[in-house]
């Protein structure tokens, strides 16, 4: 897994096309049992090399009811995002992640923790390259038939403060997904 780890390190595939140049922000262990696989690392996690240290990092950790040491051990959590390194700023935010990183490095990546048992996917973009057909037309629609993914994938909207319309139009996630949710991170992590 390091030797792995090191490599995505150096990668450079997509390097033209990063406006503030490769820094590939990924986690993992043989241990893992959680693997969380968002989007594609903000200007602040760029920045510090930490994977979802900002506000959308500190709102995930509130959904899975864990706090930040529980979060960043990686024999718990892997943080495996679509794109690796920070893509760039489009009209509307972040552009998406860049497309290389997942077909390059994520089946090499999962194969090295053999223990995972469950597969956070956060955003559409995650969804969609795991769930393929499975997913739904919306995110809205994935998210809410999380019940059909489970146990092994678990799918939710982006934490995003962004996103705050979201949330208020679909209270039942707060109310119904995010425990559920807590039950199942609660028992993975403390066996």
């Amino acid at each position: 897994m390091q030797k792995l780890l090191s490599r995505i390190q150096q990668c450079d595939i997509c390097k033209s096309h990063l406006p503030l140049g490769p820094r590939p922000v990924v986690t993992g262990h043989v241990e893992s049992k959680i693997v969380i696989i968002g989007q594609a690392p903000g200007t602040k996690v760029h920045a510090s090399g930490i994977p979802w240290d900002d506000a959308s990092g500190k709102q995930l950790r509130k959904w899975l009811d864990v706090d930040a040491d529980e979060f960043y051990d990686t024999t718990k959590f892997a943080i495996v995002p679509m794109g690796f390194c920070y893509p760039g700023r489009g009209k509307s935010g972040d552009l998406p992640p860049r497309p290389e990183c997942a077909p390059e490095w994520h089946e090499a990546l999962l194969n090295k923790m053999p223990k995972v048992k469950m597969v956070i996917l956060i955003g559409m973009y995650a969804q969609n390259y795991y769930l393929k057909k499975e997913a739904k037309k919306t995110l809205t629609e994935t998210v809410r038939h999380y019940k059909n993914y489970m146990p092994f994938y678990f799918p939710l909207p982006h934490p995003s403060p962004r996103n705050r319309f979201w949330f208020t139009k679909n209270p039942w996630f707060e109310a119904e997904v995010v425990p559920i949710l807590r039950g199942e991170i609660k028992e993975l992590i403390s066996s």
